[in-house]
C-alpha cells in the first residue's frame, strides 16, 4: 500500500559552515535574483540563483504573518526545488534578530560611496548596487523584528 503523501516539502537552507533549517513546511518565498518567488509542493523543478532579501519558510501555514514563519536574511546564494523539497545553498544567512544594524547601515554607507565612485565602470556599478542591495535587505529585515 503506497504512503499518502502530506503535501509537505522537505526544506533545507545549508551555509558553508553549517545547515541552518531542516524540517517540513507547506511553503517557503525565496527572494530569487529577479524579485521573490513562492514554492509549494509539487512544485515544478527549479534552479534559480538567489539575490539579497529574507526566506520565509511557512511551517503553521502559507500566509506571511503566521508565528511559524521562520525567517532567515540571505546575501546570496541558490536554490534546488524538487517537486517535494527545496534545497537552499546561501553563501550567508542571519536570523533577523542577529543583524547588526549598524554594521548594515556602515555597509550601505559604503555602497552608496562605491556608486558615486563608479566612473564609467559598469563592473563597479554593478558590486555598488549588489552591497547596496545586500544592507537594505538586512536593515528591512531586521526592521521587520522590531515592529513585532
Amino acid at each position: 500500500m503506497a504512503e499518502p503523501t502530506s503535501n509537505q516539502l522537505r526544506v533545507r537552507l545549508v551555509t558553508p559552515e553549517r545547515i541552518l533549517f531542516e524540517a517540513d513546511a507547506p511553503a517557503v518565498e525565496l527572494p530569487a535574483k529577479n524579485g521573490y518567488m513562492e514554492v509549494l509542493y509539487g512544485h515544478a523543478p527549479l534552479m534559480a540563483e538567489l539575490g539579497a532579501g529574507d526566506v520565509r519558510i511557512h511551517q503553521g501555514g502559507i500566509e506571511s504573518t503566521s508565528p511559524e514563519t521562520t525567517r532567515y536574511n540571505v546575501s546570496w546564494g541558490f536554490v534546488e526545488v524538487l517537486g517535494d523539497r527545496v534545497t537552499i545553498l546561501a553563501n550567508d544567512a542571519l536570523k533577523p534578530e542577529e543583524i547588526d544594524v549598524t554594521r548594515a547601515e556602515q555597509q550601505l554607507d559604503r555602497g552608496e560611496n562605491m556608486w558615486k565612485e563608479a566612473g564609467e565602470s559598469e563592473e563597479a556599478y554593478d558590486e555598488a548596487l549588489r552591497v547596496i542591495s545586500e544592507a537594505e535587505a538586512k536593515i528591512s529585515s531586521a526592521a521587520e523584528v522590531e515592529k513585532h
